[in-house]
């Protein structure tokens, strides 16, 4: 249930940061969510290589909960990285169409 939480609000965040620079808001929200779901599976398949190279039954004697809560940082991490990449990118952007509309009247 809290992963469905989780999700949610991963989901608004990536939302209101489309809607605000006029973007697909539905697409990135969806995009959130995967990139979320991505993090986390890409640190369980490093961890499942770690476990093999170091012969460890860590896994094999490890909850499934407590293996999402140790991967939920990993993916919100990837998130936080697409959120800070995409705002950076869409803030540079901006100020370039507010130019050229300042300008429309100048000509």
């Amino acid at each position: 249930m809290l992963g469905l939480v989780l999700l949610y609000f991963i989901g608004k965040k990536f939302y209101e940061l489309a809607d605000e620079y006029k973007m697909n808001k539905w697409g990135f929200a969806i995009l959130g969510v995967v990139v979320y779901y991505t993090g986390a599976f890409i640190f369980g398949i490093a961890l499942g290589v770690y476990a093999v190279i170091t012969e460890s039954d860590f896994l094999d004697t490890t909850n499934d909960l407590v293996l999402g809560i140790i991967a939920m940082p990993f993916g919100l991490l990837s998130c936080y990285g697409l959120y800070y990449y995409l705002e950076k990118t869409w803030k540079k952007k901006k100020p370039l169409e507010d130019k050229m509309i300042d300008q429309i009247g100048n000509n």
